[in-house]
């Protein structure tokens, strides 16, 4: 089972100060669209080839455009052996819809 964060949690953490990990895992003509404040832009396909970049000791929420995409991924890094890995359900649709902030992708 694939721990999930949906957005107003994830807003309320984020406003409170919390540090957290997020990643956007869509295509680079996605984020283009923008992206979550303080995502970094990691596609999919690359998370295989930087799996060791993950830490273990904090959370890693990981986002895509409807929280399908990360959901497989979530389900993909804990069968590696990470356990800290959360999908933001309804991904960046859902953040969208309740009113957060989209920001463009800083380089």
């Amino acid at each position: 089972m694939v721990n999930e964060i949906d957005s107003v949690e994830l807003q309320n953490e984020i406003a409170s100060g919390k540090s957290v990990l997020l990643y956007d895992i869509r295509s680079e003509m996605e984020v283009a669209r923008g992206v979550l404040p303080s995502a970094e832009h990691l596609p999919m396909h690359l998370i295989p080839i930087k799996i060791n970049e993950f830490p273990k000791d904090r959370d890693i929420i990981l986002y895509c455009h409807s929280g399908a995409r990360s959901y497989h991924a979530c389900r993909y890094l804990m069968q590696q052996g990470y356990d800290n890995v959360v999908n933001l359900r309804g991904g960046i649709l859902d953040w969208a819809r309740n009113g957060f902030e989209v920001v463009g992708l800083s380089r």
